[in-house]
């Protein structure tokens, strides 16, 4: 706790490095602990970890959870909220600090990612920006892209999103429409994207374009940094989901837009593969969302049933209800225990695609089943929309949609069962 006392910031704290012994020993797994959200579990963390946990749980309590029903109805969070976040160093936790980022681990981006969900509140997508867009701009953006976006990005003053999904094209890269056509030192999109997260607040999006007609996807699609106000670009309404009511989900529309060649991401026609570059940490984000989701409905679950009397006790001394905790316990802890490696591997870049695509479908089958349960261990109250267990309900359903539907990921982990 000294180095925070003494004023440093988050990225000097967890860059302080620990011994291995001195950062796992004596430090239960979360099936072990009490409680699976109790600080200073988990063999991957240090204590240094816990301190950004416990500062971002407090940021959380106070400025988040207490909003979060108003942002449901408004069907967004508000803008402050951002920066209140890049304020306390809470965004782009991971993306280097030459970048213009905090420059802290990728342990600690899911931290703060782990902190917002397991709080029930799904609105501010604080991951998506830090953890899947930015590092697009920090990896294969210049020097002058680099200072000229990622500094407010951190600070919370511009918010992203990305445009890959189309009406015709979900996981289907090949069948995407949107075009970018070299014009001088420009070039002219035109095209649409739907289901587009962040799309209502966003202030910059990262489109995905073809640039070369003729060819496949994995030669002819670029990335291209659209901004606020460009002329044509255009957002439709913020779509109605069944979950996820403080997200704003929005289509997109670009007509004889303008871009900059200064606003093309990496070299032209190799967008296809910074994406799939980028594919293991986003999967593998869902599933760390999908784990502390479910660990936090479990607890929720829990002391729900030790409190609510039924048939002269608690409904914790049935038997039936204890036994049906107990095998949700059980898979969320092998859930736990394969996403923690998943994270370890990812921290040192050994995370191959296929593992990741494993974590991200069973989790969110996981987490769908949790869910289930816990709403069904809950009885009538768990109907309720006006419980956090009824809101994780519906909004654990996008998790094996989105990020590539859970179809898809089989699809890419059979590729190496086989390979030929």
């Amino acid at each position: 706790m000294a180095l925070l006392r003494a004023g440093h910031s988050v990225s000097q704290c967890i860059g302080r490095s620990l011994s291995v012994s001195a950062c796992k020993l004596g430090r239960p797994e979360p099936s072990s602990a009490p409680s699976m959200l109790d600080i200073g579990t988990r063999r991957i963390f240090n204590e240094d970890h816990d301190m950004l946990r416990e500062a971002c749980r407090r940021f959380v309590e106070a400025e988040i959870v207490p909003n979060h029903r108003q942002w449901e109805a408004d069907g967004m969070v508000g803008k402050e909220i951002w920066k209140k976040a890049g304020a306390n160093g809470f965004l782009n936790v991971n993306i280097p600090e030459e970048h213009g980022g905090v420059g802290a681990d990728f342990k600690a981006a899911m931290v703060v990612a782990e902190e917002v969900i397991s709080s029930g509140c799904t609105g501010p997508f604080f991951s998506l920006h830090s953890d899947i867009i930015v590092p697009y701009i920090s990896k294969y953006g210049t020097d002058e892209q680099r200072k000229r976006f990622i500094p407010s990005m951190t600070d919370g003053s511009c918010i992203t999103a990305i445009g890959m999904s189309e009406p015709g094209a979900g996981s289907d890269l090949q069948g995407l429409q949107t075009t970018a056509v070299r014009d001088g030192d420009d070039y002219i999109l035109n095209g649409s994207k739907t289901w587009i997260s962040n799309g209502q607040l966003a202030d910059a999006v990262v489109v995905v374009a073809k640039t070369k007609k003729e060819a496949r996807a994995a030669h002819g699609l670029s990335l291209f940094v659209v901004e606020r106000g460009m002329p044509g670009f255009e957002r439709g309404k913020n779509l109605i989901k069944i979950g996820l009511k403080a997200q704003d989900t929005s289509e997109l529309f670009f007509s004889d837009v303008r871009i900059p060649a200064s606003n093309l991401l990496g070299e032209e026609n190799k967008g296809f593969y910074y994406m799939m570059d980028e594919l293991p940490q986003e999967r593998l984000s869902v599933a760390i969302t999908g784990m502390a989701a479910s660990e936090a409905m479990f607890e929720w679950t829990r002391e729900y049933l030790q409190d609510r009397k039924a048939f002269g006790g608690p409904l914790s001394k049935m038997q039936l209800l204890r036994h049906r905790m107990a095998k949700l316990k059980t898979d969320i802890a092998v859930g736990r225990a394969f996403v923690d490696s998943c994270i370890e591997r990812h921290n040192v870049q050994q995370l191959d695609n296929a593992t990741a695509s494993m974590a991200k479908a069973w989790v969110s089958e996981v987490q769908n089943k949790v869910a289930n349960e816990c709403v069904q261990l809950h009885g009538g109250m768990g109907y309720m929309y006006d419980t956090k267990i009824g809101r994780a309900y519906v909004d654990a359903r996008i998790q094996p949609i989105y990020a590539g539907t859970n179809e898809i990921m089989m699809d890419l982990v059979a590729r190496t069962v086989f390979p030929n």
